[in-house]
């Protein structure tokens, strides 16, 4: 969204638009805490034969 477009929207609009780009981020924040808490899970239960070197 441009400058000129923000300039054509009022205020409860923005208001309402940046509230569902917060609630958005702490969904993916979220997600991406779960998907690397499975990640570790994973890690730590391989067999360590089976773990890559490093």
């Amino acid at each position: 969204m441009t400058k000129v477009e923000f300039g054509l929207i009022g205020d409860a609009e923005l208001v309402e638009e940046l509230s569902l780009l917060t609630t958005q981020t702490a969904r993916m924040r979220a997600r991406m805490a779960d998907i690397m808490a499975e990640l570790e899970r994973r890690r730590c239960t391989r067999p360590a034969h089976a773990r890559p070197h490093r």
